[in-house]
């Protein structure tokens, strides 16, 4: 005889998870269990609890900052559970009551349902290698943010550089001569100029790292692979492996563009069909790092030095996939640009494009 089906739904916070429970092919509402501590052994402890009862548990919870402990534990112990995600969670227009008893009675009566969206759960080692290319992003951020900072306030005190290109050796010895009439002024200055500096050896050593760690990692050969695709750096293909998994996950190329939130939007009644900007679902780490890749199509097709240095040992079929996003690639750039098209959704279109190789780079390294 089979067992019963129990549903658990989790609203997981930080020092507390709220639970409810559903049984499977009843057609009463989810019934709230309780709220215990957000640590580990609580829930474990209630889960003991309710498997004594004889039914099955999975288990449903909202991915957030709490990240997937409880769902690696669950896991661990042979336990069903998926990880939600809130964007595509099915709510009421016009419910404005929220609060986690009936957050953990939603989740409940969902995942019996069958309504939940699961979202990809990497693995610990993948995660790791996320959180190396996020550090590095935050970085690049802070960056930007520190030389915002430090041209600002030169320019509001009058000073203008008239070099070719900031931050070369020689802006930075025209900042060195820099005087400036208070003393209050001038710590200030080097203040800013310690900040960007110190941000900038930050990027460089988590770069670096990232060269040295990705050789060891599992996906160390679909990095490199995917690195046969021009505008595709090392730091664009760790990000989209560490952020998506293994891109043969999805079924077709569309899924996969769908899934970084690169297709066009649709609203669409009856005979008339609108199309919009992109919907920008999905992962916006792999998405922002695809745009960038893209720019690189602007220029005509060619193999460059430092492409053809990529390329060596890769497998032939790779080569000529690499070579086939070349051509078309670069030709669409020009055509859709030659027709009046705004760059931004030119770049947008070659990135949506650009990953369809990569999913296509993805599949010809799969063993047969």
């Amino acid at each position: 005889m089979d067992k019963r089906i129990t549903f658990v739904g989790l609203d997981v916070h930080k020092s507390s998870i709220s639970i409810a429970l559903a049984d499977e092919g009843s057609t009463e509402n989810p019934r709230f269990y309780g709220k215990i501590g957000g640590d580990i052994e609580s829930l474990m402890k209630t889960v003991r609890k309710l498997q004594s009862t004889g039914a099955t548990l999975r288990f449903a919870y909202e991915a957030g900052p709490c990240g997937y402990d409880i769902f690696r534990n669950l896991k661990k112990e042979g336990f069903d559970c998926i990880v939600v995600a809130p964007s595509l969670i099915p709510k009421k227009s016009g419910d404005r009551i929220k609060n986690d008893r009936r957050d953990a009675l939603g989740l409940a009566r969902l995942h019996r349902a069958g309504e939940l969206t699961a979202v990809y759960v990497p693995t610990e080692e993948d995660e790791a290698m996320r959180d190396l290319t996020r550090a590095r992003e935050d970085e690049v951020k802070a960056l930007r943010v520190a030389r915002q900072v430090l041209l600002a306030f030169l320019l509001r005190l009058g000073y203008r550089y008239s070099g070719q290109s900031h931050w070369s050796h020689a802006h930075f010895d025209w900042i060195a001569g820099i005087k400036m009439p208070h003393t209050a002024q001038q710590i200030a200055l080097q203040e800013y100029v310690h900040a960007v500096k110190e941000n900038a050896a930050r990027v460089d050593r988590l770069t670096k790292q990232i060269q040295e760690l990705y050789l060891t990692w599992e996906h160390g050969p679909m990095v490199k692979a995917l690195q046969a695709l021009r505008g595709v750096s090392l730091i664009v293909a760790v990000t989209t492996i560490s952020e998506v998994g293994d891109l043969t996950r999805f079924d077709s190329p569309k899924q996969f563009m769908a899934y970084l939130g690169l297709v066009p939007s649709q609203h669409s009644s009856g005979t008339t069909i609108k199309f919009g900007s992109i919907t920008k679902t999905g992962n916006g780490h792999v998405r922002k790092v695809l745009i960038e890749a893209a720019q690189a199509y602007s220029h005509p097709a060619r193999e460059t030095r430092a492409l053809l240095t990529r390329l060596e040992g890769l497998p032939q079929d790779v080569k000529e996939i690499a070579w086939k996003a070349q051509l078309r690639l670069c030709a669409r750039f020009k055509r859709l640009q030659a027709r009046g098209k705004n760059r931004n959704s030119v770049v947008t279109a070659t990135a949506r494009e650009l990953a369809g190789f990569m999913w296509a780079i993805a599949c010809a390294m799969v063993p047969a």
